[in-house]
């Protein structure tokens, strides 16, 4: 069980990094960094994300759910926020890597586990 949760945070490292080297959205010195930066983002994401969901819900549901694109790069951006090395070009940039990092992270969990996700 420990070895799937380890591959997801290797594939959501390998994700960010390549995000970072091809578009260029958000700086990513290194991939020890972009290891570190999957594990924050983890935290921020259960931690905090929760409530942004929560406070957004009625634009969220205008929006039939655009808006949650954006709420997944603000949590890009406030990870970003305990790194000198990982810098997020800003809110826009953020929402288009996270949709890229989602996409790279989806055909990559694909391709290892198949058609079965163990969340």
């Amino acid at each position: 069980m420990y070895v799937y949760y380890l591959i997801q945070l290797l594939i959501y490292s390998i994700a960010i990094l390549i995000i970072s080297r091809i578009t260029g959205l958000i700086y990513v010195k290194n991939f020890g960094t972009a290891i570190l930066f999957s594990i924050v983002l983890g935290i921020v994401n259960t931690l905090i994300k929760p409530i942004f969901v929560f406070i957004s819900l009625p634009i969220t549901i205008v929006t039939f759910g655009i808006f949650l694109i954006f709420i997944n790069g603000f949590m890009l951006m406030i990870a970003s926020v305990f790194f000198r090395q990982v810098e997020v070009r800003g809110c826009f940039s953020a929402a288009i890597a996270s949709v890229l990092i989602s996409f790279l992270v989806y055909l990559f969990s694909r391709i290892i586990f198949g058609n079965v996700f163990h969340y």
